[in-house]
């Protein structure tokens, strides 16, 4: 089977790749942005198929679907970082808007019939009351930022695609995911980057940290995208599926993991800033 993974070589994207590889049943292609960094792929690289691709360009995306012509696709190449889309909101909407967008209309105008997966996110959620909990898949969509803003239009742009035009597409909305390669943007990762670092006497032992109070659901990313490829294994076109463990957990417990974990003495301070 053809599958093909736009943003193949981002967090998830290139352990949905393993995932797939470690199947031994498909065919791998994966889009990727012109000069992006290929770390995180860098040891599976000679085993899949690369398409340089910036998605918001609608030709490039209909040479690539009419290329490769895939039997399943799964759309995680987006500007995924919450932070960074509050200074800049406008690339933020084109990228992930536009950018599925395009993949929906070169779908229909090659006229092929794939199974295509919707990464969405828990942001859409944005504002829950502690009355709604927990989450279902049926929750009030109030997204607090401008990145939780554009994946519910991704979401809802789905949902018309396929009851306009019958494009075969399943939502997921996932909650926090953490592993290897996670960048250190994100509070585990980051956590675990001091404490390398202090261990190697790269700086003074201090873990500076932001809102330990804040509780998140956590789950592995190879969790994730497994269940990413079982929901167009399983799940039904239309429908939108909650990835997640279930369980809450503070952001101080995750920290308190890492930190036993570490013979060096170490000292926890707030960052304001974080």
């Amino acid at each position: 089977m053809k599958v093909l993974i736009t943003g193949i070589s981002g967090f998830a994207g290139s352990h949905l790749a393993e995932y797939f590889l470690a199947e031994g049943k498909h065919e791998i292609f994966g889009t990727i942005k012109w000069r992006s960094d290929r770390q995180n792929i860098s040891h599976i690289q000679d085993r899949i198929h690369l398409f340089e691709c910036d998605i918001k360009d609608a030709f490039v995306m209909k040479t690539i679907i009419t290329e490769i012509k895939p039997e399943q696709i799964f759309h995680l190449a987006a500007q995924s970082y919450v932070s960074f889309s509050w200074r800049a909101p406008q690339e933020t909407l084109i990228t992930n808007i536009i950018g599925e967008l395009n993949l929906f209309e070169a779908v229909r105008q090659v006229k092929i019939d794939p199974l295509i997966h919707i990464a969405g996110s828990s942001e859409e959620y944005g504002m829950v009351v502690p009355e709604e909990l927990p989450i279902t898949e049926a929750n009030a969509l109030r997204p607090l930022s401008p990145y939780g803003v554009s994946k519910v239009t991704q979401d809802l742009l789905g949902y018309q695609y396929f009851k306009s035009y019958g494009l075969k597409i399943i939502r997921t909305r996932a909650f926090n995911h953490t592993g290897p390669r996670r960048g250190t943007v994100f509070a585990t990762s980051n956590f675990a980057r001091q404490i390398v670092e202090i261990e190697k006497n790269k700086r003074d032992p201090v873990i500076y940290v932001g809102n330990l109070e804040a509780v998140r659901d956590f789950s592995d990313v190879r969790d994730v995208v497994r269940a990413y490829a079982l929901t167009l294994e399983r799940g039904d076109p239309g429908e939108v599926y909650n990835i997640a463990s279930g369980k809450g957990i503070k952001i101080r417990d995750m920290l308190d993991m890492l930190v036993a974990l570490s013979n060096a003495d170490l000292k926890i301070e707030q960052d304001p800033t974080r």
